[in-house]
């Protein structure tokens, strides 16, 4: 285990982890942890994220990304504008029978997911280095895009939706100036869930908007 984790970092995560109501095993605890290890030790090369306290990583990153799990479903989830790979690399942890791409254009954070994959011996996550224009999915696409940290909310709807499938939805992450992207929505989505993420040892609002196609599910209110 790295340096970088200390007792310290090792009873956030857990503390974190019991006030989200999240079980954490042994085999999953070990790798959110090997993850940060490898997130400190990258990130003073290679500058991939502005946090660099490794308890920091804990909350602002791994904890953050792990409040939206109970809002994944089982089916394959497209990670837009990964970065270092958050939140997929996190839920692909918690989740091992979640097949999750992480998709970023930026090749040195591409680099990092793929040695975070390797290290972690993760079997459920595939990188992509491409521009979200530029890539392909698979036939029907994606059942499931979410983005933490990508663009507007209005932004990240129109340049995936060629990726979503025909009743998919999208998992926006969003601090509370998402009132203020709501307006700019086309009028072909709505927000079908709005839910308050209540993240340990965080300050401010978090929250995740749950979009739907307006002719998708149209039962729901």
């Amino acid at each position: 285990m790295s340096e970088a984790i200390t007792p310290q970092v090792a009873a956030r995560l857990d503390e974190g982890f019991t006030a989200l109501g999240l079980e954490l095993d042994a085999e999953k605890r070990e790798r959110l942890l090997r993850l940060v290890g490898l997130l400190h030790k990258w990130n003073r090369a290679y500058n991939l994220t502005a946090i660099r306290s490794p308890e920091e990583m804990v909350s602002r990153h791994l904890l953050d990304s792990a409040a939206v799990l109970p809002h994944v479903g089982p089916a394959p989830l497209l990670d837009v504008g990964a970065g270092p790979g958050l939140p997929g690399l996190v839920l692909a942890i918690l989740e091992p029978s979640l097949a999750v791409t992480l998709l970023d254009s930026n090749g040195k954070k591409v680099r990092f997911q793929r040695q975070a994959v390797m290290e972690l011996g993760l079997t459920n996550v595939t990188p992509v280095q491409a521009r979200v224009e530029a890539f392909e999915p698979p036939p029907g696409g994606f059942a499931q895009i979410v983005s933490r940290a990508f663009a507007s909310l209005a932004d990240f709807v129109a340049l995936t939706e060629p990726l979503l499938a025909r009743d998919g939805r999208w998992l926006a992450m969003k601090g509370p100036a998402a009132d203020d992207e709501l307006a700019a929505l086309d009028a072909g989505v709505v927000v079908r869930e709005r839910h308050v993420l209540a993240v340990p040892f965080t300050v401010g609002e978090r929250q995740l908007l749950i979009v739907e196609r307006t002719d998708s599910n149209p039962g729901r209110r």
